[in-house]
């Protein structure tokens, strides 16, 4: 089989690909001096259950019929999805050095038409579980084994268009699609919980007909254990999935930060950050 298989890596393997991932990402806001990086190193460890633990898909044919699907709903997450793009070798390390820069394939937020591996254009926000939905229930028609997985962030919880496409998958049956909810309580304006709190968001979303956990998404054994639960439940109901993450989570002195939404980053901090990660490198 060509894909990679859900239980095929050690949780000590998923935590080196979450370390690389964090790396990738790092040396990537290093060419522009800036980037989303807060929320990179934040969902690292998701991203890292997702490329080596959970999808089925082929590095060499992103485009093969019988992957999992994977949508970016928040764009500006790109460059943590090439991270774990280059890690899983769908994109080639040798191109880290050019991102968001002129004819890119990785420009600096997400879109289908340049990236292999990017299934649709995220950024404004509140539109991937729509796109989701549809995907999920193509599939299902077509009575495909896929699974259609979306990474989308707390703020998208306020988004009216989130509860209809969740009131749809239910509606649907959508057993084949995974909702992962980045909850690290940042936005722009501030905490999101202080913006427009959506708690109790467990309760909600089985409100709406959805099975539902609530897990520490840095904890990799943890994420692990509800990507399977997700998988193998039995239910015919859409499944979600809420990480609890620490934005700039490995680098501590970012960490630390009262604004992590676009963290600052002075241009001698990038190889002191690389630094302090290298000292935590998994064995």
């Amino acid at each position: 089989m060509g894909g990679l298989v859900a239980q095929s890596r050690s949780n000590t393997s998923l935590r080196r690909h979450a370390w690389n991932i964090r790396r990738n990402a790092l040396l990537m806001g290093e060419v522009q001096g800036q980037g989303y990086i807060g929320q990179a190193l934040g969902i690292a460890d998701v991203l890292a259950v997702s490329y080596f633990h959970a999808l089925e898909y082929k590095a060499s044919d992103p485009e093969w019929e019988g992957r999992d699907r994977f949508l970016l709903s928040i764009g500006h997450y790109a460059i943590a999805l090439y991270a774990a793009l280059i890690e899983a070798g769908i994109l080639p390390e040798d191109e880290l050095p050019t991102y968001g820069m002129d004819d890119s394939r990785m420009p600096m937020s997400g879109m289908a038409s340049y990236t292999p591996g990017m299934e649709i254009t995220g950024g404004s926000l509140g539109h991937g579980l729509g796109i989701a939905v549809g995907m999920a229930l193509g599939l299902k028609r077509k009575a495909s084994k896929a699974f259609v997985y979306n990474l989308m962030s707390d703020g998208e919880l306020g988004e009216g268009s989130t509860w209809e496409a969740a009131m749809g998958a239910a509606h649907h049956r959508l057993s084949n699609l995974i909702c992962l909810i980045d909850f690290n309580n940042q936005q722009a304006d501030g905490r999101s919980t202080e913006m427009l709190s959506a708690e109790p968001l467990v309760e909600k979303w089985q409100a709406f007909g959805w099975h539902c956990q609530r897990v520490d998404g840095n904890d990799i054994d943890a994420v692990a254990a509800a990507f399977d639960a997700a998988r193998e439940h039995q239910g015919a109901q859409p499944r979600a999935i809420i990480f609890d993450t620490k934005m700039c989570k490995g680098v501590p002195f970012l960490e630390e930060r009262e604004i992590t939404h676009f963290v600052r980053v002075e241009a001698d901090e990038w190889a002191r950050a690389l630094a302090v990660l290298e000292e935590e490198k998994p064995q």
